[in-house]
Parts: C-alpha cells; sequence; structure tokens
C-alpha cells in the first residue's frame, strides 16, 4: 500500500491541509469510527478488497472520516482503480508519488470536468465545513456551471438565420406567372371585343 500521511496540493495549486480526523484536512472534529477501519483492514489482510471497499465506502458516504477515506483509497488502488483512489486521496488531502498519479488519473477520467470531479466526491467530503481543497474545486466546479447556463441562454436568445435562397423557382412563383398571364390574356380578349363594339362596321 502507498504511504498516504502526508497532505496533497489541490488541483489548482493550493496547498493541502491536515489530514488527521480533527481539523484541518476536513475542518471537523467528528469522532472516528475505528471499527469500521479495523474491519475494513481484516478483509484487506485477507484478500478480501471488495469487502473492504463496500465498508469504507458505506462509511464515508454519511460520515467525514479521514482515516476511512485513505484507506478506501488504498483499497482502490490496490484493486486498480486509479480514478476512484484519487478521488478518496484527494478528499482525505493526502500526498505521494501513487497518490499524484491516482489523482491525475481521477482528473483525467473527467476530463478536467470540475463539476464531474466535484460530483465524484463523497457525500461527506462535499458537505460543509470543507477543507481549502475541496472548496476550490467546488468553486470551479460552480465557475464552470455558470459558464454553461451563461453560454446556453446566449445560444437560446440567439435568433435563427433566415433560411437561404437557392436561387431556382418554386411552384409558387410559377403558379404566379401562369396566373399573371392569364389575366393579361383575358384582358386584351376583352379590350377587341370593345374595340368591334365600337367601331361601326367591325
Amino acid at each position: 500500500m502507498p504511504d498516504t500521511r502526508d497532505t496533497a496540493p489541490a488541483p489548482d495549486g493550493t496547498g493541502g491541509d491536515d489530514p488527521t480526523g480533527t481539523t484541518g484536512s476536513t475542518g471537523s472534529s467528528e469522532p472516528v469510527d475505528s471499527s469500521v477501519v479495523d474491519e475494513a483492514t481484516a478483509a484487506v489482510e485477507r484478500k478480501e478488497l471488495w469487502v473492504a471497499r463496500d465498508l469504507l465506502a458505506a462509511r464515508v458516504r454519511e460520515e467525514r472520516d479521514v482515516p476511512a477515506l485513505r484507506l478506501l483509497g488504498e483499497v482502490h488502488h490496490g484493486m486498480g482503480d486509479l480514478p476512484a483512489a484519487g478521488a478518496a486521496w484527494f478528499g482525505a488531502g493526502v500526498k505521494g508519488p501513487e497518490v499524484e498519479a491516482a489523482v491525475e488519473a481521477w482528473r483525467a477520467s473527467h476530463g478536467d470536468d470540475f463539476a464531474a470531479m466535484w460530483r465524484s466526491l463523497p457525500r461527506s467530503v462535499r458537505q460543509e465545513p470543507r477543507s481549502k481543497k475541496v472548496e476550490a474545486l467546488r468553486a470551479k466546479a460552480l465557475e464552470a456551471r455558470d459558464a454553461s447556463d451563461a453560454a446556453a441562454t446566449a445560444a437560446i436568445g440567439t435568433p435563427s438565420s433566415p433560411p437561404e435562397s437557392t436561387g431556382g423557382i418554386d411552384a409558387a412563383q410559377i403558379i404566379a406567372w401562369v396566373i399573371a398571364a392569364f389575366v393579361v390574356v383575358c384582358a386584351v380578349v376583352g379590350l377587341i371585343e370593345i374595340l368591334r363594339w365600337m367601331v361601326p362596321g367591325g
């Protein structure tokens, strides 16, 4: 398992926070339930990584538990799921060579879509109070959402261009010309008849 005891920098370059379960990394003084971590550790020792993963994922979904987050990252890493490991380690605020690679894989898996990265964090990590790096990610996600909304609004408000003329003759034009020609013919015939009436011996 990689060493994940130190703090990790945020994606925007800001420094990490204290990864302990008291203050700093989580900004919370919530008690840590060591029984879940102990049970997950025992599952890891039995090579039952999926059991450890499920235990830890359920724990950090509801409770802010940095040791559980750190171990969850190690379990994901051991299972070869680097993006998931990166998300867990980012939330725990830890660093190391393996951690940096996993965080890069996490970012790459979302194409640096900050909103998607934000949603991929465990719910407890997204809840207040947040660490500085998690808050920075949230701010970037909100900026991206606002930019997307503005672009969508601009697209809706832009009038569509009228269809360009193809330069051909359509059926309506032909019909109009036929009607006009018929009217002209009728007028000429009528004029001839009137002249015959007016001219004696016509």
